[in-house]
């Protein structure tokens, strides 16, 4: 008779950590599955594929087996009968490492879609705590999740950094709007509400917060950003970690309270919501008094109060609407968003399916963030791809920045043409304001604000080099040009500009090969970069840690006031008072 093999440490602390992990609603999950096959075709990755190991149930049994072992009766005495099995090696661990992190993104559309109400999100997320406390994650959700421990925020932005962002916006507000009563307000408190955002927002997509900041003052509303605690997203959820989750939810929790707000309202992240709203109250131990809200339902109130008005015809071109799986499955918020947009443009096409049956982003559960994946995230994003074409809708509208994230890639990798934009900017672009608002460009065209300034533009296409350069040097800047990686590093060592703007893709040395360069060269390093791609290539340089992320990003096609926004936002320029 053969002997089964000695378990090591490792693999004898996973069957104990799982065994931990078991509570009723697990015990539900785990048990349940009749294996019908009624989830297999609900699954973007299945349905992209026709892989049969890419079926819901079939990777849920990666994880189920293991319960089947040591909890269901008949796994003990007949285990072949019902697939029960241990984990017995290390190679077994990177198997489910591949299954529960690279082949589901926790959308939960199987589980709407099981006659009995097997949450294989649930079962997923319940393996993905076990390898994390094994230290056994994918690099970027451990880096991500490194930051909200020891930063307070899974993009690593410093407080420095964020009350400098904070204030920069302000006086974008006040210019925009031609208001010097226009601001985003901190820490105030008694507040109506306060309002916790994703860092994207801080990080790389100021637009999203200055148009937030727009609604809340048409609509009159008594609000405030916390100094502490503003970040609503929460990779716990992602990632397994309890521990994680109820300290992110505590960090928010605790600064609505030492604000003394009257209301939570969390910005345009489905994850964010679903984690700040229903998850953090049972990890963190904190049931907050004040009720919770999504920025959505805000909005909505706003527009049926009469608190702000609508001019749909501002924003002309056919939109369809994109259902974060964490809004609507997991949230319950549908119709929303769809009041809003009907609202705010002229031509609103439905993708179907939608609501709680729409397909994935393919960028959920923090798949993002895990550049190993990005090829299986793109194969299997066809479904979406797909779907958006179909709409013939040149705007895809969401109401989620990690949704915004994952359409961006697949748009350019599927060639749509197509642009992503978050509800609440089209609702900002459509408000009728009491005062004239003047334009950014030509608040922007009063002034020389970049001279002085050296600018690297670096990309291989020459009409971009032309844009760019054009638009920065009539604001004053002295602009250098390079077309490959190569001229780029030769003239940044040579003459030192005090930013570049890098594209991603170019021949010979690529743009990541460039970062990593500037980054390894203590000459370099300390150089703004600002990323102008279109290429999902920019995951590795933000997610995977190893160098710090670029100073600022945004994808390709660029416009003129997304660009000088970015430009003053990098180099920490205010508008001159004209």
């Amino acid at each position: 008779m053969s002997q089964e093999p000695i378990k090591s440490d490792k693999i004898e602390k996973a069957l104990a950590l799982f065994k931990k992990r078991m509570n009723r609603q697990a015990v539900l999950s785990f048990g349940v599955c009749v294996h019908c096959g009624m989830c297999t075709e609900t699954c973007h990755y299945y349905e992209a594929t026709k892989d049969p190991k890419m079926a819901p149930a079939y990777k849920a049994d990666k994880v189920r087996k293991i319960y089947k072992k040591h909890f269901d009766w008949t796994g003990k005495i007949i285990p072949s009968w019902v697939g029960a099995r241990d984990i017995k090696t290390e190679d077994d661990l990177k198997e489910l490492v591949d299954v529960v992190f690279g082949s589901c993104t926790m959308c939960r559309r199987c589980t709407f879609n099981c006659p009995m109400g097997v949450d294989k999100a649930l079962i997923m997320r319940t393996m993905r705590g076990v390898l994390t406390e094994l230290d056994l994650a994918p690099q970027g959700v451990k880096d991500v999740s490194r930051d909200q421990w020891t930063i307070g925020n899974q993009m690593g932005v410093s407080d420095e950094d964020y009350l400098e962002t904070i204030e920069w916006l302000n006086d974008e507000l006040k210019t925009e709007l031609d208001d010097p009563s226009a601001s985003l307000p901190l820490d105030v408190e008694n507040c109506n509400m306060v309002y916790a955002i994703n860092p994207r927002e801080i990080k790389y997509a100021p637009m999203s917060l200055l148009a937030a900041g727009k609604i809340f003052h048409a609509a009159g509303e008594s609000w405030t950003l916390p100094s502490k605690g503003w970040d609503n997203t929460n990779f716990g959820l992602f990632s397994g970690d309890n521990a994680l989750g109820g300290h992110m939810g505590k960090l928010v929790f605790e600064n609505v309270q030492r604000l003394k707000g009257k209301s939570l309202v969390c910005s345009e992240c489905g994850h964010g919501y679903r984690a700040t709203k229903w998850e953090s109250p049972n990890w963190s131990g904190i049931i907050l008094e004040q009720p919770i809200y999504n920025f959505l339902e805000i909005m909505v109130d706003y527009v049926k109060s009469g608190r702000i008005k609508l001019d749909k015809t501002k924003n002309t071109e056919p939109v369809t609407y994109h259902d974060p799986c964490n809004l609507a499955r997991s949230g319950g918020i549908t119709e929303e968003p769809r009041f809003l947009l009907r609202q705010s443009i002229m031509d609103f096409r439905e993708m179907y399916p939608n609501r709680a049956d729409n397909w994935c982003c393919s960028g959920g559960g923090g798949a993002m963030s895990m550049s190993e994946f990005s090829k299986r995230r793109l194969e299997v994003a066809k479904v979406k791809a797909d779907q958006l074409k179909a709409t013939g809708a040149k705007i895809v509208a969401t109401a989620c920045h990690n949704c915004v994230d994952a359409l961006m890639d697949l748009i350019r990798h599927y060639k749509l043409d197509m642009k992503v934009a978050l509800v609440g900017e089209l609702v900002a672009n459509a408000l009728v304001m009491e005062r004239k608002a003047i334009p950014v460009m030509p608040a922007y065209a009063a002034d020389s604000f970049l001279s002085g300034f050296r600018i690297l533009v670096t990309d291989d296409e020459p009409d971009m080099v032309a844009f760019i350069s054009a638009v920065l040097g009539d604001h004053g800047a002295e602009i250098l040009r390079a077309s490959n990686g190569d001229e780029a590093l030769s003239i940044l060592r040579k003459e030192k500009p005090s930013m570049m703007t890098l594209d991603l893709s170019m021949p010979g040395k690529t743009g990541v090969e460039v970062y990593e360069e500037m980054k390894n060269d203590k000459f370099l390093k300390d150089i703004p970069v600002f990323i102008i791609t279109g290429q999902p290539e920019l995951r590795k340089l933000i997610y995977d840690g190893s160098y710090p992320p670029p100073n600022g990003y945004v994808d390709k096609p660029i416009d003129e006031e997304k660009l000088l926004l970015n430009v003053r936002k990098i180099l920490n320029l205010q508008h001159e008072k004209t």
